[in-house]
């Protein structure tokens, strides 16, 4: 669990020796694209970005790191020879790093990082895997069963962690699915979908994007957030694999991520920000990442401020 050399994450000064408090880890996995690729280069550029990024969070009484303890790991890398192999590297990868003190943030890398990473959490001794919910923030709703072949695609992803015995998964912004995808959030008790459509309408009807976000206060027990930056707007994203309109603005995603944060009911035990590809003209698609991901940092850095009454 060494340091990744001079590319720092928001470009800090960081302990090379634990204990940390927020690990951030790049798998800049790229296997199962279906329309854009370059995510292998994602997690790279979003870490590049976030040295552009201000270190002023008006939660935070300093600027970041605020006293926490940060550190930047060697990105993940494997040589094995299919999917399935590469994702259980993947899964030995996280274990250390879920099973130890740090918050872990995930930078990737196509969205079917998540499965390996729900693998890792599962094989913690004593784990409450099957009452971890996964909160998802996406323009797809990644429950069909296969995807051009392929059982372990992103397109795949949230079925698949259901599968492994999570105990629900809240999505958020979801705009593109098909009718096998559909049938399924309509039986599966377990799925509760908050449609674009419906949190976005042409009429400027807030209702439910006010219904949506205190829902996430009612929340209870360990959460992981997945964050596929094309549930943001697509001009937001415009490199991401599959951008889409209709998406979350910035601003719509600070308030879910930091409503999320702070209740009271559930612990955000971490999150993985995927679907990242570099732009090949400008850098607002990583640079968008970057800053959710600095949000993601400011808002557990405040909920550590606020158990340990102010000081770390």
């Amino acid at each position: 669990m060494e340091g990744s050399g001079s590319l720092r994450f928001l470009g800090l000064e960081e302990n090379e020796e634990g204990p940390w408090d927020v690990a951030i880890l790049q798998i800049p996995l790229e296997m199962t694209t279906s329309y854009g690729d370059g995510t292998s280069g994602g997690p790279q550029s979003c870490v590049e970005a976030s040295i552009q990024v201000e270190l002023f969070d008006p939660m935070l009484p300093n600027d970041l790191p605020c006293g926490a303890r940060m550190h930047t790991a060697i990105p993940w890398s494997s040589n094995a020879p299919d999917l399935r192999s590469q994702l259980d590297s993947i899964r030995d990868y996280m274990l250390p790093w879920v099973n130890g003190g740090a918050f872990p943030l995930v930078l990737g890398g196509e969205h079917g990082i998540l499965l390996p990473i729900m693998e890792a959490l599962k094989e913690i001794p004593g784990s409450d895997f099957s009452e971890l919910t996964i909160v998802q923030i996406d323009a797809h709703a990644d429950l069909r069963d296969e995807l051009n072949g392929e059982k372990y695609s992103h397109g795949t992803v949230i079925r698949r962690s259901l599968e492994a015995g999570i105990s629900s998964v809240i999505q958020i912004g979801v705009r593109a699915y098909c009718a096998e995808e559909g049938a399924l959030i309509e039986s599966d008790d377990r799925i509760r979908t908050w449609f674009a459509r419906d949190l976005f309408p042409a009429n400027g009807d807030s209702s439910k994007w006010c219904e949506m976000i205190a829902s996430l206060e009612e929340i209870e027990g360990p959460v992981w957030l997945t964050f596929d930056v094309d549930g943001l707007d697509g001009a937001l994203v415009p490199s991401t694999g599959t951008p889409v309109p209709g998406g979350l603005s910035h601003w719509g995603a600070v308030e879910a991520i930091e409503r999320l944060f702070c209740s009271s009911k559930c612990e955000v035990i971490g999150a993985d920000i995927n679907e990242i590809v570099p732009d090949t003209e400008g850098s607002l698609t990583q640079f968008s990442a970057a800053l959710v991901a600095t949000k993601i940092v400011s808002c557990h850095i405040n909920e550590l401020l606020k158990r340990k009454g102010g000081l770390l």
